[in-house]
């Protein structure tokens, strides 16, 4: 990582992947929003770097990246995510083709998603207020039920068979384990929930659990509890507050993850990172809503997970000054009732952007 204006300002190059439908839209705004952060704070820079990879690129050329394009992203600090996928290639061409080709092999082992009650973001919930909901979802993100394994024979036939092998290794279970305590004991609840479906998948899962207990040993003061997936969504919805940070297997997590956004009040806001906690690739940040091809071109695209998703990037980084800033800037900015239609709002795409800038401009003045 080179240095520049001086020992103490850090140079960081990211690798920008908007991909497809309005993740060019999003993650545009978000390079304005960290551009004006940097310019205002003087205390880093930072230089973003287009890989045209996506839907467009698959047509033209037979894949979503090039033979070499990991190679490419690990010329970079970090990298960040708009979305992939479109209404005309299935799904699991498009994200087998991309974003999971870019996970696995770079070994982004843990997909951390926080979630909190937004400013101006109502929770479909009774009694949650602003803070109310405060979690931190870690998904093991590199094997599990997205290992990719199994096939598909007797095509055509009335017995065509499918299989969808899930896989679970003692390794990869017991990095992801160590990871969410620590970000528990990080916390000041140090509360960790550990989802599993042991009572009816009983080899994975209860590897899975048990791996949890042994890694516990090494974390005496993190309080530690064990739900079932299905008890799970009930104790979101009906008892939020008692929960701090989750782990869970990639597809358990997966969907939590998005009934959770839905529960602090929209996806729109719902940011993501995909982490190497061994630092020896660099890491992915995106937005957990989808491509939005409903939306694609109108310009009301919801830019503040993005952006959030930017702020976890920075604090990745070792710029936790500057996170911090860029996201008590975008909160003043919900706060303030500047928002898009997803969110009960007039604004549009540009006009939270302009708005947030303008935050930072402000809060560096006081």
């Amino acid at each position: 990582m080179a240095l520049a204006h001086g020992a103490q300002n850090k140079a960081y190059r990211i690798a920008s992947i908007p991909a497809d439908g309005i993740g060019p839209e999003v993650v545009n705004a978000t390079i304005k929003v960290v551009k004006q952060l940097a310019e205002t704070l003087k205390t880093f820079s930072i230089e973003f770097t287009t890989l045209p990879w996506g839907t467009a690129y698959y047509k033209e050329h037979g894949r979503y990246m090039p033979e070499d394009g990991l190679d490419t992203l690990r010329t970079f600090d970090a990298g960040i995510f708009g979305s992939v996928g479109a209404p005309d290639v299935p799904d699991h061409i498009s994200l087998w083709g991309l974003l999971l080709a870019i996970r696995g092999p770079m070994q982004l082992y843990a997909n951390v998603r926080p979630v909190r009650s937004f400013p101006k973001t109502k929770s479909p919930l009774r009694d949650v207020e602003e803070g109310d909901i405060d979690w931190v979802l870690v998904r093991e993100n590199s094997e599990g039920e997205y290992s990719g394994q199994g096939g598909r024979s007797h095509l055509h036939q009335p017995w065509e068979t499918a299989t969808e092998v899930a896989i679970f290794t003692r390794t990869g279970i017991e990095r992801i384990m160590r990871f969410a305590f620590e970000t528990a004991r990080s916390r000041p609840r140090k509360l960790l929930t550990v989802v599993t479906k042991s009572n009816s998948m009983r080899n994975g899962m209860v590897l899975w659990d048990e791996v949890a207990a042994l890694v516990g040993k090494d974390f005496p003061d993190v309080k530690v509890d064990k739900m079932l997936v299905d008890a799970m969504t009930v104790r979101m919805v009906n008892n939020p507050k008692s929960l701090d940070t989750v782990v869970g297997t990639n597809l358990h997590m997966d969907i939590l993850s998005d009934l959770a956004a839905a529960l602090a009040g929209s996806i729109g806001v719902a940011p993501s990172s995909n982490l190497d906690p061994t630092r020896k690739s660099p890491s992915l940040f995106e937005p957990i809503h989808g491509s939005a091809f409903d939306i694609t071109g109108k310009g009301i695209a919801n830019p503040v997970a993005t952006i959030w998703s930017a702020s976890e990037m920075l604090a990745w980084l070792g710029e936790k000054d500057a996170a911090k800033m860029l996201f008590d800037s975008v909160a003043a900015v919900c706060r303030a009732g500047i928002t898009t239609p997803d969110l009960g709002g007039t604004s549009d795409t540009k006009g939270v952007t302009e708005a947030v800038c303008e935050e930072i401009r402000s809060l560096q003045k006081r």
